[in-house]
């Protein structure tokens, strides 16, 4: 009996030993900047992209549940966990430790999104906390060029990009306009810290010119490299469609109901001061069909022509739409966030004060309903704004970035609108709008999931 008893003891010694090694959530964030999810998506069950969680912790054999997607893959250091988007909750679970369950809302996070990724940092009592890190420098040149490691993100400063990553295999790209962009792996050891030096070198000369020689013409064919003149440039995708962008410096400006914007509506109030820090490229046309059909192999519009722009398009579908187009083209498109759209809209630091982006006369900058017998009309075919952008006013609304929120007077800088929501941003006005709606702070918002025949977008290229 005295060995019964014993035995039972020492069996419960163990198991409380076992479960007194825990899991614990340091840290769940949205990684605004890296661009995973988008550059190697994976499909939910709806054929909408997932959003994919990156799971950082230091153990072998670790388990998930809550919907996934597919096989966990086991990266240097975490694992990549791709979930549907709406879901709120994922499971952690390992052999030797007590599970976690984690809850997406504790960290501010209220559901996941569709194409966004995330970070999940945990912790294991008792065991290793995390995978050991080194330095990764980069030096580059020229110095304006775009540094991604692992498709993230890594802003640098004078021609050098700094970074601490698990120990292990990387991924890295160095691209800037006119130049041949260099991608490359590198392993990182503990024993010492990694140094990359990137020259990238110009693309040819004789391309160049005999692609200035042609006229450039919206989403038109061109040839291979991208065209720079003046503030606007020309992206190529394929089958001869191209992307013309017009670029915008950084400024200050006054955001929402200014004086010159007649009958506001109570949202674009109270009106506040806004600076973007960075120069940008939008497009300088709404996104036409023929665009999308050749990104998309498909086209969702109501009212079909090539130039015509592209409609009953939801938030979802665009985010679909530029990370296909990011495989295509290897640059960094993406929806502007509403402060970027206004600020273009209004003319940037060429702004004459116009209520409605390109003049007063709403009949000579959009198509709304006195003038467009309540269909879209080819992109570019009203006076452009102060910047040489078409359309921001009327013909179809345009998706932004940003869940929408209410206005402060406080003044802000670049700005990404409301940190969580139901509704997405939209701007601009439409077709079957009377003119009231068109003028260049008003705001409007939709549940990201709604297509409508007068409901667009418009692209932004950081520089």
């Amino acid at each position: 009996m005295r060995n019964i008893l014993l035995s039972f003891i020492l069996l419960f010694a163990a198991i409380s030993s076992a479960f007194a090694q825990e899991l614990t959530v340091k840290s769940f964030k949205l990684a605004g900047s890296d661009l995973t999810a988008q550059t190697q998506p994976r499909k939910d069950l709806n054929d909408r992209n997932c959003a994919l969680i990156k799971v950082g912790i230091g153990l072998q054999g670790v388990q998930f549940e809550g919907g996934i997607m597919g096989n966990v893959e086991n990266k240097t250091g975490e694992y990549w966990v791709y979930m549907p988007q709406g879901n709120r909750q994922l499971k952690v679970k390992h052999a030797n430790y007590a599970p976690v369950m984690v809850t997406f809302a504790d960290y501010g996070v209220e559901k996941l999104e569709s194409n966004r990724t995330y970070e999940l940092i945990i912790t294991a009592s008792g065991g290793t906390q995390v995978a050991q890190k080194q330095r990764l420098t980069i030096r580059y040149s020229p110095s304006s060029a775009t540094v991604l490691v692992d498709n993230k993100m890594v802003k640098g400063t004078n021609g050098v990009a700094r970074t601490t990553l698990p120990v292990g295999q990387h991924s890295f790209v160095v691209a800037c306009d006119g130049y041949e962009s260099e991608e490359g792996t590198v392993k990182l050891k503990a024993s010492a810290p990694s140094n990359i030096q990137i020259t990238l070198t110009k693309e040819a000369m004789a391309t160049q010119q005999s692609i200035v020689s042609q006229p450039i013409v919206a989403q038109q064919p061109v040839v291979q490299a991208p065209i720079v003149h003046s503030d606007n440039i020309t992206i190529p995708v394929k089958d001869g469609i191209s992307i013309d962008m017009v670029r915008v410096e950084a400024g200050t400006f006054t955001m929402g109901a200014t004086a010159e914007m007649k009958d506001p509506f109570g949202n674009e109030k109270p009106t506040h001061r806004v600076t973007l820090t960075n120069d940008y490229y939008i497009g300088k046309y709404e996104v036409t069909q023929a665009l999308w059909q050749t990104v998309m192999g498909n086209n969702p519009s109501k009212f079909k022509g090539d130039n015509l722009p592209v409609e009953t398009v939801s938030w979802y579908d665009c985010q679909e739409f530029i990370s296909k187009l990011n495989r295509i083209t290897g640059k960094m498109f993406r929806l502007p966030t509403e402060a970027e759209w206004e600020y273009a809209a209004r003319g940037g630091n060429k702004s004459r004060g116009y209520q409605y982006s390109g003049g007063n006369n709403v009949l000579d900058v959009a198509w709304v309903r006195d003038n467009s017998e309540k269909v879209t009309h080819a992109v570019g075919t009203k006076q452009p704004n102060e910047l040489g952008i078409y359309d921001m006013s009327g013909n179809v609304w345009e998706w932004c970035q940003d869940w929408f929120g209410e206005y402060n007077n406080f003044s802000q800088v670049n700005p990404t609108g409301a940190n969580s929501g139901s509704e997405r941003v939209r701007r601009g006005g439409g077709r079957i709008l009377h003119a009231w709606f068109c003028h260049s702070s008003c705001r409007f918002s939709y549940t990201p999931g709604t297509c409508d025949s007068d409901l667009g977008l418009r692209l932004v290229l950081s520089e």
